[in-house]
Order: C-alpha cells, then structure tokens, then sequence
C-alpha cells in the first residue's frame, strides 16, 4: 500500500482529472460520499447524532461541505462552522457550499476569535466534530484563531473525524509541529499519508480509513519521486507457499549464525530457535569455543560450531571455521561483543564472505568507526538491521535525528551504501538500496525487551535462505515479527512480554498471514 507526499497526491489528482478524464467536481463528491460511508461503518447511531462540522475554504472543506449536504439529506442533524470567511471560497468548494445552502443548509461564519468564541458553546451540544479545516496543503504549525479553534475542539471531548489529514498535520513529515487535532477517526483519501503511518504523529489519527474516491491505483503506483509503501497482509501472504511433499531439509535453506560470547549465549540461542522456527532447514550457531556447550545445551534442533575465542587468536583461525560452514545466509552479531579482536573477525568475515549477510547488533558495532566500508557489492548481498543507537552511530548523528528523520536517513543510508538497512524501532522500517521503503503496522510496546533483535536476525536469515529474495524475505520476516509479538501480547500482556514468547507464537502468525489476518495500521 503507497503513500504519498503533498506532491505526490497533487500529481495523482492532476492526472487523474487530466489524464483519465474525471473531473475534479467527482472527485470531491466521491470523497465526500466515503466520508459518509466511514461515518456509518464507525459510529452505527449515525442517524441519531447530532454532527457539527468544522471545515476550511479549500479542498478540505469543500470535501467536508459534501458530507453535510449528504447528512442534511440523510435528515441527520447538521451545523456547518466555516473558519474563514465565505466569499475566499472558490472553484469546487465554493459549488458544493451553493450546492448545500440551495438545500437548506446554513453556514456560520467565523471570520474572527470573537466570532468563534461566540459560537464555540454550541459544539456542546453535539455528538460528534467533523474536521475538514485542513488535508495536506498545510506547511508549518497553526496560529492564531487557528490554534484556539484546534484546542477548542480537542477539549469538548467529542468524538471527532478528520477529512484525509487531522488538521494541524504536515502531510510530508511525521513530527507535530505545533497544535494538531487528536481525531478518533481519519478518513484519508486515495492513498496514506506519512504523518499516519509513522510516529509521534500517528498517535493523533486514532483509527485510519483510506477511502476510494475513484482515483485508479494504476495512477497512485505510477506516480514519481521517493516511494514508500505500508505492508499489508494481502501482499505479504502469497510469499508463503506450502511445500512440496518431496522436501527436504536442505531444500529449504542452510542458515549459519554466527554469535554469542560468555554471558551473551542467549542471544546466539534466540537467533537460532527464531531461524528455526522461521522454516529455515538447517541451522548452525557458530559461537566461541567457551560458548559451545551452553549454546548446545539450550536447544537440540539447531548445530553448532566453535571457533577460537577472538581475543588473543589469529583472524584467520576463527574465519576457517566460519568459512568451510556450507550455508546460504549467515547472520553475524548477537552478543558477539566489542572487543577489538571480535571486532576485527568481523570485519573481515564481511570482506572475505560472498551471498547474503546479516550484520545484527555487535556486528553493527564492528563498523562504527569506518561505516563506509559497509558497502554492498557484486555477491555481496548486505542486510543491516540496526536500531536508532546503532543507526546513530553509523551515521554520526543522534539518536534524536535518526527518530525525527528516520525515513529519509534509512534511504539515504540504503542506497548510498547499496545495503538493505531494517532501522527496527515502533513502525520498523524496510529501506532498500533502489530507494524503496516499507512501513511495518506490526508490533507493540511491550516488544521494547531483551533479546527480540535477535529473534528478528534469526528470522531474516531463515526466510532470506528460503525465499532468496532480499526484499521479500526482510519485509515478511519483519511483518511476522512484530505480528507474532501481537499474539503473544494479547496472551501475556505488554508488560510480561519476553522474547521467547515471540518466539513461541511464530507459527501462529504464520497461520494468521496465510489465512488472510486483518491488516494493522
């Protein structure tokens, strides 16, 4: 599922209105109609409520004047609230408010604070706000009569649904800028926006509705210029095919982990088990040889191997071991740890290996210093799964500029470095070395605990040995984690929530995904 900057969306009306031939007049009574429709869907008491609607003099509000017209005609109790003054309307929005007052409708004009405040006690006695004051023309934060309006509405405590964008939002970025409508319902139109798809602004959307309003999907997919999708169940699930009856455990992928070190042999076990459970046919941890029998003893589906512990040892004696290991992935990095010896093995682990690699945690880390050398290549099929500390640190910025600018440096840093970089964090990312980035839905706060990083590496590996597709592997492995964390939340709860218990629940996403699981925005 697309989404679309300001520009994108304009550039998707445009040729839709000049291109397909629909007019622009259809469009908004399209967008109008859905409103209404997702209005009746959310709230079944419709008919008995009593709806005030703020709306703007643009687009928005010309979309918000089609919804009156619409309740009027349902015979449900309508107040139109016009912030601005009438005579500014103009093209669409000014035929649908003539289209509404030949109807009977009245419109209160508030072209000044006092006017507002004169007419702001009404909203008490309705049910429920319509928000069409702003979509995805707004630039910078509201001021003014602007801001008390928005406060004004957010303290009724009103149930309030927002026309394509919660007025206050910038549709291009994800930060609040200033006051901002905190809806319980958004009816976007066409395509999502990034504000609700991605934090701190998606938490002011409450729940997201994209509405149809006759603009082809052709038009929407072939629109220019960055693009960014939101996953989806419907796309995710056909990468999961059954197997045929013949197959073997070869067949399905060959995964080495390589992980752990003393004190940190949970994380090479977690990575392991996860693989495992992802469908991955063999799968070796490679750990130190002073880790080998705890490692071991944790699990007996998966092999081990053991290489000398780094520190103290020749580069090339751990690298032999690794090497002769017949694998499709390796995934190199849980627990490993820092020291300049493991970091050195890891990095020329890197240099000397040819297929996919996955650099998790302390295999990250290896490569603070010189990031530049994270450089994919022919052979070289390079999938960084870092989370904002760890981003921060290869980009020499700060964890506050990684979380305020996270899609844009994860594409950056993708196809600079010709990597696939999974920036995990709430609404994990997919950032592909073509530019392309994908949005995750699944996953929830209680996820914020040891160990389900490594999980997520072990999972990659397996379903990138499976697939052997990049791109797929990394957006379904990260969708079924987030969603078997889902699961597992609603049985322990946020707060009891462990790693183990993604783990446990692998199978169950899996199921879920195939059998067509509802889609989580």
């Amino acid at each position: 599922m697309r989404i679309l900057t300001s520009a994108q969306m304009r550039d998707a009306d445009r040729i839709t209105i000049e291109e397909i031939g629909i007019p622009s007049r259809v469009l908004m009574e399209s967008a109008g109609r859905a409103i209404v429709a997702a209005l009746e869907s959310h709230f079944e008491d419709l008919a008995a409520r009593s709806v005030a609607i703020v709306c703007g003099k643009g687009n928005n509000g010309g979309d918000a004047l089609v919804v009156a017209r619409l309740l009027l005609d349902r015979e449900i109790d309508v107040s139109v609230f016009l912030v601005g003054q009438l005579a500014d309307m103009s093209g669409d929005a000014r035929a649908n408010l003539e289209t509404y007052g030949r109807l009977g409708g009245t419109v209160v004009e508030i072209a000044d604070e006092q006017t507002w405040e004169l007419h702001v006690s009404e909203l008490s006695t309705c049910d429920l706000i319509v928000d069409g004051l702003f979509g995805t023309g707004l630039r910078g934060p509201l001021r003014g009569m602007l801001d008390t309006v928005v406060a004004d509405l957010n303290g009724t405590g009103l149930p309030i649904v927002s026309v394509d964008l919660p007025s206050g939002l910038d549709a291009d970025v994800p930060e609040v800028a200033g006051p901002a409508i905190d809806a319980t319902l958004t009816v976007t139109l066409a395509a999502l926006k990034i504000p609700l798809a991605l934090p701190p602004a998606e938490r002011l959307a409450g729940d997201v509705v994209i509405a149809d309003i006759g603009i082809p999907g052709s038009v929407i997919e072939r629109i220019d210029g960055a693009r960014t999708y939101l996953l989806t169940p419907e796309d995710l699930a056909p990468l999961v095919v059954p197997r045929p009856v013949e197959t073997h455990k070869g067949d399905v992928g060959r995964v080495t982990i390589v992980a752990g070190a003393p004190g940190t042999t949970g994380a090479a076990h977690l990575a392991g088990l996860a693989a495992l459970r992802s469908g991955a046919g063999l799968v070796t941890v490679a750990t130190p040889a002073s880790c080998r029998a705890t490692v071991a003893a944790m699990a007996p589906e998966y092999l081990t191997a053991a290489f000398p512990d780094p520190d103290g040892q020749e580069a090339d004696e751990p690298l032999g071991v690794v090497g002769s290991l017949r694998s499709d992935v390796v995934a190199i990095g849980p627990g490993l740890g820092t020291d300049p010896a493991t970091a050195a093995f890891i990095r020329e682990l890197v240099v000397r290996r040819t297929g996919p690699v996955v650099l998790d945690a302390d295999g990250l880390n290896a490569f603070a210093d010189e990031p530049g050398s994270l450089q994919g290549r022919e052979g070289l099929d390079l999938i960084l799964t870092p989370h904002p500390g760890e981003m921060a640190r290869l980009t020499g910025t700060s964890v506050h500029d990684v979380q305020a600018n996270r899609i844009e440096l994860a594409r950056t840093f993708a196809t600079t470095h010709q990597v696939t970089v999974v920036l995990k964090g709430h609404r994990t990312l997919i950032a592909l070395p073509t530019g392309t980035v994908y949005v995750n839905p699944t996953g929830n706060p209680g996820m914020a605990t040891g160990g389900m990083g490594d999980v997520l590496t072990g999972m990659i590996a397996a379903w990138i040995a499976q697939l052997l597709d990049t791109e797929a592997a990394c957006t379904l492995a990260v969708y079924l984690h987030g969603l078997a964390g889902d699961l597992a939340e609603a049985d322990e709860g946020e707060i009891a929530l462990i790693a183990r218990d993604v783990v446990d629940r692998l199978g169950d996403a899996v199921l879920e995904l195939v059998a067509g699981g509802s889609s989580r925005t």
